[in-house]
Parts: C-alpha cells; structure tokens; sequence
C-alpha cells in the first residue's frame, strides 16, 4: 500500500484484492486471508481493512460465513438483453451445466390475474410450471410459466423433464419463440423462494415478468425470481 497516495487505503486495499480476484490468484469460494493476516501483510489497522471488506461484501464481490470466514464470491452472470436468450444456451456460452427440475406441473383455469396479465378467457384452461433453475448444480432462478392449453394440446411434465421448454415448443408443437417482453423489478425472497434458492428470507433477488409469442401470440407467461447476487443485466442504448 502507497500510504504518501491521495487514494484512502481502504480503495487501495480493495483495488488489490479486486485484482486478485480477477486474476484468480482468488478463487471462487476460496477462503480470503483474515483481518488479521491482511493487517499484518499490508501494514493496515484493523479498522482499515474492515472498512474494505465491507465495502468489496456490498459490491459482491466476497461473502462471509459465520464462524467460518470471508470466501470469494462467484462471478455474476452477465445477461445481454439486446436479443433473445434462454437460460439454458446462456449457461452453455458460459460453460456451465444447466439443468431445470421440474417442481411442479397442473393444468389450472385461468383467474383474473392470468386474465388481466395474459389476455386469456375466463376460466380457460392452463398450464402451470413451476421450476427450478441451476448452473453446476447450483440454483439461481425460481420461476413459474403458465402455459395456454390451446397452443400446446397435451403437453406433459415429463416432457418438460426431458428437454428445455423453448426446444419442446418448437419441437413438438411448432411454435417458435419470435419475440420476448420482459418486466424487471427489485424485491426480496418469500420463504418458498428463499428455501428452493439458499438464501434466507427478505434477501434482494430480481423479479423478471416475460411475456413470449410466437408471432403475435402470447405461449408463455413466466414469473421467475433470480438470485441477485448472481445476475447482471445489462441493455445497450443507441
């Protein structure tokens, strides 16, 4: 640390683990040095260092476990909004696994929500998914599709179970996504979210509303909650 720099040492402290981190030096979920041990090797007060790993904890970039010590975190996921995307060739671009467990699966009749937001019948028949998913095995995405029974006549779940839902749709019913409307907004988890996520109540997750059509019809209305500390959104304006 330069202590004749104008730049506070808290910023210089952080600035050198962010490099770290960058570099992998630091390793995803590996366990950083103490406060201790980083007071001792850059010749920092307590106070110094504490003052930076609060502020590297708030921009995401390390997490605490109680009793156990400061990890590194895992990169959030960058998400270009500029085209159409799906969760699974994302993972794939960036070398995950994904995968989509199938929580549930009904057929429901439409009530005035699904009315107002998806300009269905009153009472027409649809499905509703609700499923979890994960990257290597870890969950990011809590979402809930409803599907109108009338563009996919005898969808099953274990179809579902089988294959991604957008490749079911075209696959075996013809019906390509052509266009996507997303809603975003910020809140925090309820319990069910919570449990299916990791996190703990009232967490801040990203509440993503996506209205997809083929054509000028609407196939699928999903409801998802994303971890917030694992997505980054980002729109390019011309």
């Amino acid at each position: 640390m330069d202590k004749s720099n104008k730049i506070p040492l808290y910023l210089q402290l952080m600035e050198e683990i962010k490099a770290k981190i960058e570099t992998q030096t630091y390793r995803e979920h590996e366990k950083l040095p103490s406060e201790r041990e980083l007071c001792d090797r850059y010749e920092l007060s307590r106070i110094t260092v504490r003052q930076a790993l609060q502020a590297l904890e708030q921009e995401g970039f390390i997490y605490k476990l109680h009793g156990k010590g400061t990890f590194v975190s895992q990169k959030a996921f960058k998400q270009d909004l500029k085209s159409l995307y799906s969760f699974t060739d994302e993972m794939r671009k960036k070398n995950k696994n994904p995968k989509s467990n199938v929580l549930a699966f009904q057929e429901i009749s439409a009530d005035e929500k699904l009315m107002l937001e998806m300009g269905v019948e009153e009472e027409e028949k649809i499905y509703e998914v609700v499923r979890l998913r994960l990257a290597d095995e870890e969950p990011l995405i809590y979402e809930t599709s409803y599907i109108p029974e009338k563009w996919f006549p005898g969808l099953t779940k274990q179809r579902l179970i089988e294959k991604p839902m957008y490749e079911v749709f075209e696959t075996d019913f013809h019906r390509k996504v052509t266009r996507v409307v997303e809603d975003f907004s910020a809140t925090t988890t309820g319990e069910k979210e919570a449990g299916y996520l990791g996190l703990t109540e009232k967490q801040p997750v990203m509440r993503i509303k996506r209205f997809a059509y083929h054509d000028e019809k609407l196939i699928e209305y999903t409801v998802s909650v994303a971890r917030g500390d694992k997505f980054n959104y980002q729109v390019e304006l011309t």
